[in-house]
C-alpha cells in the first residue's frame, strides 16, 4: 500500500469513528507533544523554539507508529513568537527554566492580573479595542501603553510578532502535506476555540480574580461572557477545517467543578459555551471537547447537544461513566493513563487498552488515545505498547469506514431548530473587525470608481489586524 492509499484509508477509519460509527478498526490519534522530540532525538528547547524541529519530529514519529492522525505540531506555542512579542507568560526552556523542560505559563499574581476588577465594562463595549488597547501591552514586556508613546522596541516588537505569526501559519499548510506525503497520517484536528469563561480564568482576570468577581460582581462576568462568545466563534470558524471532516480544537480548563461550583456551570459557563457549539454545529464543524481534567458532574449538560455534534475527550473523568452517558449520542477519545504509559509497566498498558476496547469501544465511535497530552515524560516503550495492542485487538468483524463526506448536522436533522448565536445579541464591532469600514471611510478623501473594491480590501486587511489579536489572545 502507496502513503496515499494508506492515508486515505486511516482518515476514512478517523472520520467514521467520529461519526460514532465502526470503522474496520479502531483508530488512533496520540496528542503527542515534546514526545515527538524525545524520539526524535532533540530536546524541549529545540521542539519548542525551532518549529522547523518540531514538524520534523512529527514526521519521523508518525512514520515510525501506525497512528491514523496526529495534531500538526502539539507543541503549538513556537516560543520563537512569543519571545518575538515579549510575551511575559510564558517560561521559554532554556531562558529561566531548563532547556529541556516543556514550555510553562506563569500566571501573574492577583494584583497583576491583565485585567482589573474595574474594567468590565470596556471589554464588553469592545473586546477586540480591549485586547489591544489594554491587554497587550499588559502581557507584553515590549508594547507600549496607550498615551506612553510609541519606542523603537514597541514597533519592532508588533512587526516581528505579526510577521513571526504569518510566517508560523503559513507553514502549517506545507507541512501537513508532508504528514500526508510522507508518512500516510491525517491531521487531527482544525481551528481553536476556547469558552468565554475559560478566557477570562485563563488570559484576562486569573483565576482568583475571576472567583472573586463571581462573588462581588457576576452580573458584569455574564456580560463579558456574552461580550466575548461571537469573537471567540468566530476565531472556530475562520480557523476550521474547509472540509468539515475534522473537529475544531476546543481546550477545556477552569469551568468545571471543583473550580466552579454547579450553580455557576449554569448561570455562566454553560449558557454562553453550548450556543457556539451549536453555530459550529449549524456550519457542520464538529467540536473535540479536550475535557482537561475532570468533568464528570457535567456530563449530563454536554448531552443536551446535537447528535454527533461533538467528540469527547476524557481526561481524568471516569471514561466509562462517560460512556454510559454520552457514548449514544457522541464518539469518545481517551483514558489511558498518562501516569501508566509514563511510568507504568507494559502489561498494565495491555490491561487498560483491553478494559476500554472490550467495554467502551466494543461498538464503535471509539478513538485510542492518552487521557491527556504527552510530554517527554511519556515512555517510547509503552507507547508502542498501547498502539500494537490496539491494532491487534481493536478490529472489528464487521466495520466499514466511510469516504470522509462533509460532516453535515446529524444527517436529516432539523439544522433550522438549532439557534446557535442567531438570537445573540449584536455587539458594537463586530467579529472579525477592529476599525469599520464605516468609520474609516469618514475619515477618507472623496471617494471615486469602484467603492466596493476599496470596502472589501480595507475589510480583508483589517480581518487579518482582528486575526492576530485573537490568535495571541487563543493560541499564545
Amino acid at each position: 500500500m502507496n502513503t496515499e492509499e494508506l492515508y486515505q484509508q486511516r482518515l476514512k477509519r478517523y472520520v467514521t469513528a467520529m461519526r460514532n460509527e465502526k470503522p474496520d478498526m479502531i483508530p488512533i490519534r496520540p496528542f503527542v507533544a515534546e514526545f515527538v522530540g524525545k524520539f526524535s532525538g532533540y530536546t524541549c528547547q529545540e521542539v519548542t523554539h525551532d518549529y522547523e524541529k518540531a514538524f520534523d519530529a512529527v514526521i519521523k514519529t508518525g512514520q515510525a507508529y501506525d497512528w491514523d492522525a496526529m495534531v500538526v505540531n502539539m507543541v503549538w506555542v513556537w516560543t520563537g513568537l512569543t519571545q518575538g512579542l515579549g510575551l511575559k507568560y510564558y517560561g521559554i526552556p532554556g531562558i529561566g527554566i531548563p532547556h529541556d523542560s516543556g514550555f510553562n505559563y506563569i500566571e501573574p499574581s492577583e494584583e497583576k492580573a491583565f485585567m482589573r476588577a474595574d474594567e468590565y465594562d470596556a471589554l464588553i463595549d469592545d473586546p477586540t479595542g480591549f485586547l489591544y488597547n489594554v491587554w497587550l501591552p499588559r502581557v507584553s514586556s515590549e508594547v507600549s501603553e496607550i498615551g506612553q508613546g510609541s519606542t523603537f522596541r514597541n514597533n519592532l516588537a508588533l512587526v516581528k510578532g505579526s510577521t513571526a505569526m504569518m510566517v508560523y501559519f503559513m507553514a502549517l499548510g506545507p507541512h501537513t502535506e508532508r504528514m500526508r506525503n510522507e508518512a500516510g497520517t491525517a491531521s487531527a484536528i482544525a481551528g481553536i476555540f476556547k469558552a468565554p469563561f475559560d478566557i477570562i480564568a485563563d488570559k484576562l482576570r486569573g483565576y482568583i480574580g475571576l472567583t472573586m468577581d463571581m462573588q462581588s460582581q457576576p452580573d458584569k462576568v455574564l456580560k463579558a461572557c456574552e461580550a466575548l462568545a461571537p469573537h471567540l466563534a468566530h476565531v472556530g470558524l475562520t480557523t476550521a477545517d474547509p472540509s468539515r471532516q475534522v473537529p475544531i480544537g476546543f481546550w477545556m480548563h477552569r469551568g468545571c467543578v471543583p473550580f466552579i461550583n454547579p450553580d455557576q456551570f449554569d448561570s455562566h459557563y454553560w449558557p454562553t459555551l453550548k450556543p457556539c457549539i451549536e453555530e459550529f454545529w449549524r456550519h457542520g464543524h464538529q467540536t473535540l471537547f479536550y475535557a482537561e481534567g475532570d468533568w464528570d458532574h457535567h456530563l449530563d449538560n454536554f448531552a443536551e447537544l446535537p447528535d454527533r455534534s461533538i467528540v469527547y475527550h476524557v481526561d481524568r473523568g471516569d471514561l466509562f461513566l462517560a460512556h454510559q452517558k454520552l457514548h449514544h449520542k457522541f464518539a469518545l477519545s481517551g483514558g489511558i493513563s498518562n501516569v501508566v504509559l509514563s511510568y507504568g509497566q507494559p502489561d498494565e498498558v495491555r490491561d487498560l487498552c483491553r478494559k476500554i476496547i472490550d467495554e467502551v469501544a466494543v461498538d464503535g465511535g471509539y478513538i485510542m488515545d492518552a487521557s491527556a497530552i504527552m510530554q517527554n515524560d511519556t515512555s517510547i516503550e509503552n507507547l508502542r505498547v498501547m498502539t500494537d495492542f490496539t491494532r491487534e485487538h481493536g478490529v472489528y468483524s464487521q466495520g466499514a469506514s466511510h469516504d470522509a463526506p462533509l460532516m453535515t448536522p446529524a444527517d436529516g436533522a432539523d439544522v433550522a431548530s438549532l439557534r446557535g448565536l442567531q438570537d445573540w445579541p449584536s455587539t458594537r464591532i463586530q467579529p472579525g473587525v477592529c476599525l469599520p469600514w464605516e468609520q474609516k471611510v469618514a475619515e477618507l478623501p472623496d471617494i471615486s470608481g469602484d467603492r466596493e473594491l476599496l470596502k472589501r480590501i480595507w475589510e480583508n486587511v483589517d480581518a487579518m489586524g482582528n486575526s492576530f489579536i485573537w490568535q495571541c489572545l487563543l493560541s499564545f
